[in-house]
């Protein structure tokens, strides 16, 4: 349908512009200072380095990745290794550094956009290649983050440039490329994900509730509630929605009670009910305990019934 169509185009012209993002920084910033980054493309630049032919980088990338889509295919399906493949066909586009004799410069300034490309790219459900596969499975199946993943695989991949170089500074530019990119990368794919929690005391709590229902689409909690300084039941709403969301709370309860009393704090994570799956494996021995207590606790009270 037409909608579905948007949203795929959509996704492929952000993906197209992420890469192009990702080759900038990665050509004109990092690989001219001789880094070693993770990933795939790290290894692809450590036979770079090794024979001296430039084509060996996309080779290698190409060999690793399509080991590795063969498993993505059947695990986080096959638009996602579409868009894989769209997407690693960029060669890199500079020779030498943008900005010649900064190190330092080009390392943080690449680092950033490669992880803002990054970012794009994982929000649009694509992937660069390479680790990225790996972290995408590993975030399918688990609670583990695609940064942390890729900071686990690429400490190897780093590490293993000292053996090319034999320089510390070497290795001290590819984790700060390391760390700086999975930063930036949690921080646009989680932006959305975020969650914030309202506590709200208000004399208009039914409209409030109401108003959020239909305007917010956010569930409301009402609790019952004692002000101890006027003795008299008062009602609590909770509501917990996306950071994005909070906005939207703000202005409905400022537009029903101007002096609704509020507060607002960070949720680490929120599951279920229109949020995040929870993707923990089941413990079988401790569900059938729980499943065999719960049973005694029926028979005791049929037995005292």
């Amino acid at each position: 349908n037409g909608k579905k169509l948007w949203m795929t185009t959509k996704d492929y012209v952000i993906i197209t512009l992420a890469i192009t993002l990702y080759g900038l920084g990665f050509s004109a910033f990092i690989l001219p200072e001789r880094v070693v980054i993770g990933g795939v493309t790290g290894l692809g630049t450590i036979v770079y380095f090794l024979t001296g032919k430039s084509w060996t980088i996309g080779l290698t990338q190409y060999a690793i990745n399509l080991t590795l889509l063969a498993f993505a295919w059947h695990i986080v399906g096959k638009q996602f290794v579409a868009k894989t493949i769209f997407g690693a066909i960029f060669p890199p586009m500079f020779d030498g550094p943008l900005i010649p004799g900064q190190s330092f410069m080009n390392v943080c300034i690449g680092s950033i956009i490669s992880g803002i490309a990054l970012g794009m790219v994982f929000t649009h459900n694509g992937s660069t290649g390479g680790t990225d596969i790996v972290a995408a499975m590993v975030a399918k199946k688990t609670n583990v983050t695609v940064g942390r993943t890729m900071l686990y695989v690429d400490f190897g991949i780093i590490s293993s440039s000292y053996f090319i170089f034999h320089q510390i500074s070497t290795v001290v530019y590819g984790f700060m490329v390391l760390f700086i990119t999975t930063y930036v990368l949690d921080l646009i794919i989680n932006t959305n994900r975020q969650a914030v929690q309202f506590i709200i005391i208000s004399r208009k709590w039914e409209r409030i509730a109401t108003a959020v229902n239909h305007h917010a689409r956010r569930g409301v909690t009402v609790m019952d509630g004692m002000g101890w300084y006027t003795k008299s039941p008062i009602k609590i709403l909770l509501i917990v929605c996306r950071k994005i969301e909070a906005v939207t709370i703000f202005r409905i309860i400022k537009s029903i009670d101007d002096g609704a009393f509020i507060t607002q704090s960070n949720v680490n994570g929120v599951y279920g009910q229109g949020f995040d799956e929870l993707k923990f494996k089941q413990d079988q021995k401790l569900r059938e305990e729980l499943e065999h207590e719960a049973e005694e606790v029926m028979a005791g009270e049929l037995g005292r019934s």
